[in-house]
């Protein structure tokens, strides 16, 4: 009897349905073009009228069909004039193959395609959930809207906001009002975002915020590419991690090379270290970052600029490429290229290398340097190495295959700076020049050692001997000590030429002129003696152990011979002039550097 009774009201509800949908009713849309909603199964049906309605009551394994669209739930009433149902209880649409929603209760408006749900809504779209508590869905567009909140799930990707549209066919979607992603590899905090769901890119349309572990990320606009862990950020784009933080005109992120670059007026910032550039690359794998184009780099002790700059933060290893500038107060460098090594203080600069030192006023030109900031070391080597020295507001040049600058402790333990310069050293002030194989300068007391042959050049004057100490004080000469081998010629013509030697020579200096000559050990002298009116007179031989010579305005005044001095005083006409040499003599003026082209 009850199947009997399920059967009649099911075929009751199929006879109502004919009937009234056959006859014309009164709507206030155009249902001309609209497909009715159809009843395909119910286990109970009941068929009445509510002011001038006709209503059909359905329960039970209820299904609703409209074109290609089928709703089931556990009751609906359905409206016929109104084309429209509420359903409630289990209530699921399908459409098409993939497309099904799930509700508590729902609101349909036949005519519009409009279907209002409630409850525990969940919407599945290929793999893809959204759960709400209530969303409207157009059937027509199949756009999906949310305004009390949703949570949108994809495999490990998680979406949620309060305001969403979901365009099904597009598979765009748009949220806004506390956005947030949560993915395996990130979280994100935004606005207004745009979501493809089949590509699985958003896209940021207002403020949104990346948390990847402890990196961070900030912008206005930009992109992120779930499925290829790619992201572009820009418009007010900004990096933070572990006290870092990074800002430019945009900013992309690769997560196949785990790389996040930084495009236009680029900076970084660290607890100690700064940094600009047109552009800035962080590897988060290698741990190095790469500054292009008018990079800068900072930190507490040193400042560097370069076309490239390139620092590995674990080897604190430091690489400038192109033309590149390190200052470290009062020191600054210049060259092609840079290396250097945080870890030991190593540097090395080469090509077209330019080194000062501004608080001692000395500038170094070579082709490669390598330094130790630490241990104020310098070593100058290349081609050619050249020095310039400020001495008393005069410029002293220097050149040598090799220049090596460093701190050198003293008799009295103070900090000292001292030159060691070797191989083929040429000298050029205006009031002395000089050659040697190799010197050592020591700025504390301003003294030059010269050594393996040596010569040294003042006015007129050549001074040779095994090792040569040349003492400046306020930038002139002070004294020379000639040891071993000592030979003084003095020539104001280039003809006759004035010699002393002995084993040791002290020569003294006033103003740069010399006044004093104390000759130590196997002394001996030629010398031309001249009238008031500057003319040649006779020569003087002196042979004695020990001699002092005093001078004045360059000339000799009066030679003290001791002990057992031997002289002899030869008139001019009788003197046989080419003969008149020491032993040892070698007036050697094709050495001697008189101009800046000669140090080369």
């Amino acid at each position: 009897m009850k199947h009997l009774l399920y059967i009649g009201s099911f075929l009751l509800t199929i006879f109502l349905v004919g009937e009234l949908t056959a006859q014309t009713m009164p709507s206030p849309v155009d249902t001309s073009k609209v497909t009715r909603i159809k009843i395909n199964f119910s286990d109970f049906a009941e068929g009445y009228k509510e002011a001038d309605m006709d209503i059909r009551k359905l329960m039970g394994n209820v299904e609703l069909r409209q074109d290609s669209v089928f709703l089931t739930c556990d009751t609906a009433t359905l409206n016929i004039n109104d084309n429209a149902v509420v359903a409630k209880g289990s209530v699921v649409i399908q459409q098409g193959d993939s497309l099904n929603i799930f509700a508590d209760s729902l609101v349909y408006d036949g005519n519009k395609k409009i279907a209002n749900l409630y409850g525990d809504v969940i919407l599945e779209n290929k793999g893809q959930k959204l759960f709400t508590e209530f969303l409207t869905y157009n059937l027509e567009t199949k756009a999906a809207t949310y305004t009390n909140g949703a949570v949108l799930t994809d495999g490990a990707t998680q979406l949620s906001s309060e305001i969403g549209y979901y365009y099904i066919d597009s598979d765009q979607a748009y949220f806004k009002e506390k956005v947030i992603i949560v993915d395996d590899n990130f979280e994100l905090k935004a606005d207004t975002l745009a979501f493809n769901t089949t590509s699985k890119v958003a896209t940021f349309l207002g403020p949104t915020r990346i948390d990847q572990g402890d990196a961070k990320i900030y912008c206005e606009e930009g992109y992120y590419d779930i499925v290829q862990n790619k992201a572009l950020f820009s418009k007010n784009a900004q990096y933070l991690k572990d006290g870092q933080s990074a800002q430019a005109n945009s900013m992309t992120y690769d997560g196949s090379d785990d790389v996040v670059t930084l495009e236009g007026d680029a900076s970084f910032q660290d607890e100690d270290k700064s940094a600009t550039a047109d552009q800035i690359k962080f590897n988060q794998k290698t741990k190095v970052t790469e500054l292009s184009g008018n990079a800068h780099f900072e930190d507490a002790s040193q400042s560097i600029d370069a076309d490239t700059i390139l620092y590995n933060e674990e080897t604190k290893k430091l690489i400038t490429k192109g033309s590149s500038v390190l200052i470290n107060p009062p020191q600054y460098l210049r060259a092609d290229k840079i290396d250097f090594d945080d870890a030991t203080g190593m540097g090395l600069a080469s090509g077209n290398v330019y080194w000062q030192d501004s608080a001692q006023q000395i500038i170094i030109k070579c082709d490669n340097v390598d330094y130790k900031k630490e241990e104020d070391y310098l070593k100058a080597y290349g081609e050619r190495t050249l020095l310039i020295s400020i001495l008393d507001g005069d410029s002293l040049y220097m050149t040598s295959d090799t220049l090596e600058y460093s701190r050198a402790e003293s008799f009295d333990l103070d900090s000292a700076k001292q030159f060691v310069a070797y191989k083929d050293v040429r000298m050029l002030k205006s009031d002395f020049q000089a050659v040697c194989d190799s010197l050592v300068f020591n700025q504390q007391d301003s003294v030059f050692q010269f050594y393996k042959n040596p010569l040294i050049w003042s006015d007129t004057t050549q001074f040779s001997a095994d090792t040569i100490s040349m003492k400046l004080t306020d930038g002139q000469l002070d004294s020379i000590y000639l040891v071993q081998k000592s030979f003084i010629i003095n020539t104001p013509d280039n003809y006759f030429y004035n010699q002393i030697k002995g084993r040791d020579i002290v020569a003294l200096f006033d103003k740069n002129e010399i006044f004093e000559m104390d000759v130590y050990g196997n002394a001996e002298s030629i010398y031309y003696l001249i009238d008031e009116n500057n003319a040649y007179i006779a020569v003087n031989k002196s042979i004695c152990s020990d001699m002092v010579v005093d001078f004045g305005d360059n000339k000799v005044e009066k030679i003290k011979c001791f002990p057992n001095p031997k002289a002899e005083l030869i008139p001019m006409n009788k003197a046989k002039h080419n003969e008149l040499k020491l032993e040892g003599f070698n007036w050697e003026s094709k050495r001697r550097p008189t101009t800046f082209t000669d140090l080369f």
